[in-house]
């Protein structure tokens, strides 16, 4: 009986000798927030107040430790927290000039921010230019080779960069809005002729149908939109002899992405297209919920200032088709459909890769369309992402417990499925912005914020769990900016896009769309007015939501398709 006693109480102890151990070297309590059978996470709470006269400094550990400048590991200890310990934000690691960036940046007084401005204005020639040095007309400049980069013809299995490069001169097309709202007028008809003059999409090219529209027609949509403008917001940046072509081409590409909603069971579009032959005969059948549902913005847009329903409608069937197709328990969805079976293939749900534009495109998409049922899905979903992705305590700011982080979680179950976050998600505070849900906002981005400090950079993943970075690279994601910008709206007080008579949104490539109640009207509704019904209709629920979409919008997509072809081909 002693025997047993004794192995009992030294297993005990040598558990809690563990225990010990693993606080010391993770610097991690137990987490309430997370379900996992190893519980450790970070707690910002946990902190030392050493008192040095009237003076109080805050002595971080664990997650918090990694932020700040370890200078000397000898002075690490483990922290605690009495009864008498006040309640303290993790916002004030960001305050009182603690480190470099707080002491930098924790005012801006003119002179850094004309300092500051100057130097996003050269980060950005220095590129620019030397793209147009040495590679236009190329897609993109190769900088180690300094040389211009197209599609890698060798390779068609090579996507990361054949999904994205298409032969026709990207980076100049994705940066003639940015030009304007630099100011260089000059450069901006400069780089408009050329597109006009050079670009052509009757290309042997396939490119990803998601990237083609959010880089291509996003831009020439932005930039022919800035350039006609009759309000001139930017100044008189009318172009002589300028005849809507950018329009044109963007109507031309997005033609020859259409094929990519044909022949599919469930309306969710194909992820590539030939320019030139459409849907290759070997394309798979499965598609991210952000690559297929992350079209509405662009080709809504087109639709409406061409006055043709074809382009929303079949944008708008692949967001609806997605929708239906979420979890009953959880109202999540996954990231990875099958286009034709609907099942999903992918079950992970989360803020990051594969799922972020989505989210952003229905909330941008009721800014700028003012459709009900955009925000109202919005609004269920992130009730859903509220309830299952989000953990932490339950006051950002204040409170018990871990500070507020979105995982990822089966969708079916809400269970979480790892420990990692991706840079993607950066996205999400400004998306909380536009809700007008800033006090989120602010501190989840004071979280990436965080990650930021420690590394210079974000992580492309992040294990918040063991406070280390699982993938190593950062490629200029432009999240965490986005973000930065809606929550402060920059440094440049004067440019147009800032004043409050100048309303604009970015789609999620970064290019200047303007929230215009022209976006709000639908000529084709003319030809195809609202049915008159015997019935009253529910108070928020118009005529026109109840009707068919094929009649709402027009006529079938195929003979819509055939139509564009026909016109193409000058048989209309």
């Amino acid at each position: 009986m002693m025997q047993w006693r004794s192995v009992v109480v030294g297993l005990l102890v040598l558990r809690v000798v563990l225990n010990c151990a693993v606080w010391l070297v993770f610097g991690l309590g137990p987490s309430w927030g997370f379900d996992f059978p190893i519980k450790f996470t970070f707690n910002l709470h946990k902190i030392e107040l050493l008192k040095d006269g009237d003076r109080a400094t805050v002595k971080p550990n664990a997650w918090s430790q990694h932020m700040h400048d370890n200078r000397n590991p000898q002075t690490k200890t483990c922290s605690k927290i009495t009864g008498n310990s006040p309640k303290m934000s993790y916002l004030r690691f960001f305050q009182e000039g603690r480190d470099d960036y707080a002491r930098k940046y924790s005012s801006f007084p003119d002179a850094l921010k004309v300092k500051m401005r100057g130097m996003a204005r050269d980060m950005f020639y220095f590129g620019y230019d030397n793209y147009m040095k040495f590679a236009f007309p190329e897609d993109e400049l190769n900088p180690i080779a300094c040389e211009g980069r197209g599609p890698d013809v060798l390779n068609p299995s090579n996507i990361n960069i054949n999904d994205v490069l298409g032969n026709y001169s990207l980076t100049l097309i994705d940066t003639l809005d940015t030009l304007l709202v630099l100011g260089n007028v000059t450069e901006f008809h400069r780089a408009v002729q050329l597109v006009i003059d050079t670009v052509s999409f009757d290309k042997d090219s396939t490119v990803q149908v998601f990237e083609a529209n959010i880089r291509i027609l996003g831009s020439l949509i932005s930039a022919h939109i800035l350039l006609t403008d009759p309000r001139h917001p930017f100044g008189d940046v009318g172009l002589k002899d300028y005849d809507n072509e950018l329009l044109h081409l963007a109507h031309d590409l997005a033609v020859r992405l259409l094929p990519a909603f044909e022949n599919t069971s469930t309306g969710i579009p194909y992820p590539r297209v030939n320019l030139k032959t459409g849907v290759p005969p070997d394309s798979i059948n499965e598609t991210c919920t952000a690559g297929a549902g992350s079209l509405l913005v662009e080709f809504g847009i087109l639709s409406r200032l061409i006055g043709d329903s074809t382009f929303e409608w079949v944008a708008r069937r692949a967001v609806k088709a997605l929708w239906n197709l979420r979890s009953n328990e959880t109202g999540l969805l996954g990231n990875v459909v099958n286009i034709q079976t609907g099942q999903w293939v992918g079950k992970q749900s989360g803020l990051g890769a594969g799922m972020d534009s989505f989210y952003e495109y229905l909330l941008k998409s009721y800014i700028l369309f003012g459709e009900k049922e955009d925000y109202r899905m919005f609004s269920a979903a992130y009730e859903s992402i509220q309830s299952h992705l989000r953990k932490g305590r339950e006051a950002c700011n204040e409170g018990e417990g871990d500070p507020p982080l979105y995982v990822n979680v089966n969708m079916l179950n809400g269970q979480i499925m790892n420990t990692w976050i991706d840079s993607l998600q950066a996205f999400f505070p400004g998306l909380q912005v536009l809700n007008g849900d800033v006090e989120n906002a602010i501190c989840l981005h004071a979280f990436y914020y965080a990650i930021w400090k420690r590394f210079g950079a974000l992580p492309e993943r992040y294990n918040w769990q063991l406070q280390a970075p699982d993938v190593l690279f950062y490629p200029l994601r432009p999240e965490l900016v986005e973000s930065t910008y809606l929550l402060y709206q920059l440094f440049d007080e004067d440019n147009p896009l800032h004043k409050s008579e100048n309303k604009y949104i970015f789609t999620t490539e970064g290019h200047v769309v303007p929230i215009d109640q022209h976006f709000r009207k639908k000529s084709w509704e003319e030809q195809y007015p609202c049915e008159e019904s015997s019935k009253k209709p529910p108070a928020n629920i118009s005529n026109c939501e109840r009707i068919p979409e094929e009649r709402r919008y027009g006529l079938p997509l195929k003979s819509m398709y055939m139509r564009q072809i026909d016109h193409m081909v000058g048989l209309s």
